[in-house]
């Protein structure tokens, strides 16, 4: 879908308004894919100062969402969209809620940032950051592919949460692993897991978002399809 099929109306003021709803989304993106790389940096680093500005940051990203949210009424209240500018107004709005549920999983993780700092001694974080690293990429690839408009680079990065599920999966039975072999590794244990199922939502809220770029661009509900499914939407002609 192009870019500029979006900006093709009589009204310029309805062009204007379409684009900052976008850009707002991004801005939005932008702002919460900052907090998951704070919240990770915090619980790696230890650095409870770093995960206390993540928290005390949540109520950005609420507030945007409420913004955005508004603005998308407002558009549908007064210019009344069909076709491709409804579908954009739509998407818009489930993204945005999956933008703030991915703030609150970063929130999460800089809470059990926190408390990991209170403890002594350092665990191995690397398996929890390359999960991490992961993530972060999807979702900031998954905002690129919002900003293009571009249903098949969705299609494909929709393919990662299989990834990142896979990684909770592993990080999980190593730590019920080290919390069978010293029960006093427990507390800290349990708090890296709970960050690792914080990172696998978001993977989830990711995908969510992939399938509204789809959704858009096609014209096409993939959700609850399997990948091939998404595939075959994604290649199919524009609507």
């Amino acid at each position: 879908m192009d870019n500029n099929n979006l900006d093709q109306h009589i009204s310029q003021q309805f062009n204007q308004e379409l684009e900052s709803l976008r850009n707002n989304v991004l801005t939005m993106g932008g702002l919460v894919e900052k907090q998951l790389v704070d919240a990770l940096e915090a619980l790696v680093e230890n650095n409870a100062s770093l995960a206390e500005t993540v928290i005390g940051g949540d109520y950005m990203v609420n507030s945007m969402e409420v913004q955005i949210d508004e603005e998308c009424s407002s558009i549908l209240a007064r210019r009344q969209p069909a076709a491709g500018d409804l579908r954009l107004i739509v998407a818009i709005i489930k993204t945005i809620t999956d933008l703030e549920r991915v703030g609150d999983e970063a929130e999460k993780i800089a809470l059990m940032a926190v408390e990991i700092a209170k403890t002594s001694g350092q665990s191995d974080f690397a398996s929890l950051m390359h999960m991490g690293e992961t993530t972060r990429k999807m979702l900031h690839d998954t905002l690129d592919a919002f900003a293009r408009l571009d249903a098949e680079q969705a299609s494909s990065i929709a393919k990662t949460d299989v990834k990142i599920d896979k990684d909770y999966d592993a990080i999980t039975r190593q730590l019920i692993t080290f919390m069978m072999e010293d029960p006093r590794l427990i507390t800290r244990s349990l708090d890296i897991m709970w960050s690792a199922r914080a990172l696998e939502r978001i993977g989830d809220h990711a995908r969510n978002i992939c399938e509204y770029v789809i959704y858009l661009v096609k014209g096409k509900d993939v959700r609850h399809t399997s990948f091939e499914q998404m595939e075959k939407a994604a290649r199919a002609p524009d609507r």
